[in-house]
C-alpha cells in the first residue's frame, strides 16, 4: 500500500476516541490497617441522606444520593450513589453485620462506618478493599470542619484524597 493510501487510515486512527480508563482497583493503600466505628448506632442513620464527595476518577459520575429507613429486619436503603467511579442503584435491605459495618442487598462487600459525627448528620464510609469510598451528608451543605474530619478519617484509614471526588 503507498504511503498516500496509508495516511488517511492513520489519521483517522489517532482521531479516534479513546476507552475511559477503568477504575482503579483500589482507592486507599491496603497495607495500612482500616478500623469502623465500634460505636456507631444503626437506627440513627435513618433519612435522607446526599452523596458530597466520592472516591472516583473525575466526571465519572454524577452526585448520588440515598434513602435508609427502618424495615422489618433493621434498615432498608433505596438510591443511586457514585461507588468506585461507577453510579450504582440501591433497592432493599441495608444489613449490619458488625460495629459499623453494613452489607446492601445484593453488595458482595460491606461497607464500614469510619466516621460519624455526634449528630449522625455526616458519614464517611469506605471498604477494606478500598475499591470504593464515599461522604454522606444530610440537612443542607456540607460544613467545612465536618468535611475537614471526613477528609481526615479516609486519609487515616489510606485513602488517597488526591483521587476524591467533591460533589
Amino acid at each position: 500500500m503507498s504511503r498516500l493510501r496509508l495516511l488517511p487510515l492513520l489519521l483517522l486512527a489517532a482521531c479516534a476516541s479513546r476507552a475511559p480508563e477503568p477504575p482503579p482497583a483500589s482507592f486507599r493503600d491496603t497495607g495500612q490497617p482500616i478500623w469502623s466505628n465500634a460505636v456507631f448506632e444503626p437506627a440513627r442513620i435513618a433519612g435522607e441522606w446526599r452523596e458530597v464527595a466520592a472516591f472516583a476518577p473525575p466526571g465519572a459520575c454524577r452526585p448520588g444520593g440515598a434513602s435508609i429507613q427502618p424495615a422489618a429486619g433493621g434498615l432498608e436503603i433505596r438510591g443511586r450513589l457514585c461507588l468506585g467511579g461507577r453510579e450504582t442503584a440501591l433497592a432493599g435491605p441495608l444489613d449490619v453485620t458488625g460495629p459499623g459495618r453494613l452489607l446492601p442487598a445484593g453488595g458482595t462487600e460491606p461497607w464500614w462506618v469510619l466516621w460519624v459525627d455526634t449528630d449522625y448528620r455526616t458519614l464517611a464510609i469506605g471498604t477494606p478493599s478500598g475499591r470504593f469510598g464515599f461522604v454522606l451528608n444530610r440537612g443542607g451543605p456540607l460544613p467545612p470542619d465536618r468535611l475537614t474530619a471526613a477528609r481526615e478519617i479516609l486519609e487515616w484509614n489510606g485513602y488517597d484524597l488526591g483521587r476524591l471526588a467533591l460533589f
